[in-house]
């Protein structure tokens, strides 16, 4: 009886609690990210709130050190997944070296960058803005290439740059120093640019499908909690900013976080027009995403329920 017991207990474990029984099976996803700041934070409270798990992924962020390395290793079949610079790998795309599609889009507007390598998506989004202003970023100005953060934060306050595009979560450092001044804020520019998002092999897209959408139901949760649970979000923010600066770009954050991230085909085309590649010239956004998986999680009512319950 105490055995027949025990295995009755057992089997009903593996029914209501399935992450049991297959916690050795759950897919890994390789997932490459470049940059700090607020894809790498999403990635942080999407963790920390153990919504991987949770839908049945097992997600590996791999750090690289800007879009343009990221690429190549999407290209090279290392990562099947890459977030957040979409430009980096809509280059990639147009090149045909690998079939990409964008299936997500968190903020479809610009936002703070500095510039890391030529070609890179803050290289682009630098041209886009300048260009917006009247100016040609070949003749008007000289654009450096000024390597990684601390490196571009340096070259800046030192006086080495005129100006540089910097993300929103490092600009109170600079302004704190004394050397310099906002000269604009890019998030207010009437733009719409598929800037923070995430890109998939389209081999993988194939193949694993069902687990990419449990990953971007994961990601939209993640969205949901950053803005739900400042909490969690605030305590992610504070191990890359000081106390008085949490508040004001946490605001900012969730002001441009959409809680639908669905890839949008007038932000992506700004992308693809600003890419220097010739193959770029008449290249559609439509051919560079796919829509179908967000649209799925949207009509389940998923999303609806999240913050029905918030509210």
């Amino acid at each position: 009886m105490t055995k027949r017991f025990t295995a009755w207990v057992v089997n009903a474990l593996f029914l209501t609690c399935p992450g049991i029984a297959t916690a050795q099976n759950i897919p890994v996803l390789n997932l490459g990210f470049s940059g700090s700041g607020i894809g790498a934070d999403l990635l942080k409270v999407t963790e920390r709130a153990n919504l991987w798990r949770k839908h049945g992924v097992d997600v590996r962020p791999i750090y690289l050190t800007s879009g343009t390395l990221m690429a190549q290793t999407l290209s090279a079949g290392d990562i099947g997944l890459a977030g957040f610079d979409v430009t980096a790998m809509l280059n990639l795309g147009v090149s045909g070296a690998t079939d990409i599609k964008v299936i997500s889009v968190m903020i479809n507007r610009l936002e703070p960058f500095f510039i890391s390598r030529y070609g890179s998506g803050s290289d682009i989004i630098t041209r886009v803005i300048l260009r917006y202003w009247k100016l040609d970023p070949d003749k008007d100005v000289r654009i450096l290439q000024s390597g990684n953060t601390p490196s571009r934060i340096a070259a800046l306050m030192g006086g080495h740059m005129d100006a540089a595009i910097v993300s929103s979560t490092q600009v109170q450092k600079i302004l704190a120093s004394g050397c310099c001044r906002v000269f604009a804020d890019l998030a207010e520019l009437p733009l719409d640019y598929a800037n923070y998002g995430v890109v998939v092999d389209g081999s993988l897209l194939k193949t694993q499908r069902p687990n990419v959408r449990r990953f971007l139901e994961a990601l939209t949760e993640g969205i949901f909690v950053y803005k739900s649970k400042p909490e969690i979000a605030k305590a992610v923010l504070r191990q890359s900013l000081d106390e008085a600066d949490v508040g004001p770009v946490y605001e900012r954050l969730v002001k441009s976080m959409n809680p639908y991230p669905l890839p949008e085909a007038k932000g992506i085309q700004t992308a693809l027009d600003a890419l220097l590649t010739p193959k770029a010239r008449g290249a559609r956004a439509e051919g560079f995403m796919d829509t179908s998986l967000m649209e799925e999680i949207k009509k389940s009512g998923f999303i609806d329920r999240l913050y029905a319950k918030a509210s």
